[in-house]
């Protein structure tokens, strides 16, 4: 197994594009069982020129170029893995993925359980995913909640370029396959790389420090979720922000500490709400925080429609204001009371 270094030398600030292709610099040059492949990546260096120069310096036998097949990429990559590489896919955006849907689920995500044990696939597949690029359907979609569902796939998705970086690390050094979400409304978001890795591979992270409502998310939603918070500070009320970073498996521990101190609480993400992982989010709160909670939780999401054009997709997405808007639902005015009960009708007196 590839251990991931616990340390990098000073990096300095980058985008999380650049951070993204520093990690997959450093791990093509620590072991050469990696490779790095996907519809473009090589001769252009990505759409989003995540993999930019890679090619040049690695050479084509570890860098290359494949056909316009999603399926083929995730199968070829299942036949490396049991073969002892360790390929790093990109489907070129998040719906495109959707062609490679029954390699990843029913071989990519069992093939571990189907041999008991004795096959690993150390396959990471990166996907953009997500809007906010003025993009359309295709090219927007938030595919979290068919990943998350799949016993056997590991999901993560960092929310700023540092943890990009470490998170990317990360997963290349994992046994088990990993669907790596990329918010790719914050390819460019710059900040300065850490030095060693802000937490373990499975643990969520507390943005922010506050003590009256926490406010959880991932990838995209994380620097909104903070300015959130700015914002309601301005009101008097005190936001925790928890950055999830994997959404599978699930930092119960991390989440639930929170919420329990807060009791309230509002889960952020892009996807469609129907059904969507934030159902699960509020589906476990409730049943592990049902007596600290003063409100029911809250759910900010996209709403349940195809992924609407550039022009609406201000509205789709969700903003500072809507989760305020769900912040101020929570109850907070503890002057409500409630009704007596009626003279003559206590059971009890």
């Amino acid at each position: 197994m590839t251990a991931v270094a616990e340390k990098a030398e000073k990096l300095g600030d980058l985008t999380m594009a650049g951070a993204l292709n520093r990690a997959l610099a450093d791990e093509l040059r620590a072991d050469d069982r990696v490779l790095v492949y996907g519809e473009d990546v090589a001769a252009l260096g990505g759409v989003f020129r995540v993999t930019d120069g890679l090619a040049a310096e690695f050479g084509e036998r570890r860098v290359f170029d494949s056909p316009l097949a999603e399926s083929g990429i995730v199968g070829t990559a299942i036949g490396m893995a049991m073969h002892g590489l360790r390929p790093v896919v990109e489907m070129q955006f998040d719906a495109f993925a959707y062609p490679a849907f029954e390699q990843i689920t029913s071989h990519l995500a069992k093939l571990h359980n189907r041999t008991r044990g004795r096959i690993t696939l150390p396959v990471v597949i990166r996907i953009p995913y997500g809007g906010g690029i003025g993009g359309v359907e295709h090219h927007c979609d938030s595919s979290e909640a068919y990943w998350v569902s799949t016993p056997g796939l590991k999901v993560v998705a960092p929310g700023t370029a540092s943890d990009a970086y470490w998170l990317l690390r990360q997963a290349i050094a994992c046994d088990d396959p990993v669907i790596f979400l990329e918010p790719k409304r914050r390819y460019w978001a710059k900040e300065e790389i850490s030095a060693e890795p802000a937490a373990q591979f499975h643990q969520a992270l507390v943005r922010r420090a506050g003590d009256d409502v926490t406010l959880i998310g991932y990838g995209s939603m994380v620097p909104t979720l903070l300015e959130t918070a700015d914002a309601a500070a301005q009101d008097g009320i005190s936001a925790e922000v928890i950055d999830l970073r994997s959404l599978s498996p699930f930092d119960d521990q991390t989440v639930v500490a929170s919420v329990r101190r807060t009791g309230r609480a509002v889960v952020v993400h892009e996807a469609s709400g129907f059904a969507g992982f934030g159902a699960e989010i509020a589906a476990r709160l409730t049943e592990q925080c049902f007596h600290q909670l003063h409100a029911p939780i809250g759910r900010v999401t996209g709403f349940d429609i195809p992924y609407p054009p550039p022009m609406l997709e201000k509205h789709h997405l969700p903003s500072v204001d809507r989760i305020l808007d769900a912040v101020d639902r929570l109850q907070f005015d503890d002057t409500v009371v409630l009704p007596s009960t009626p003279a003559g009708t206590d059971p009890n007196a």
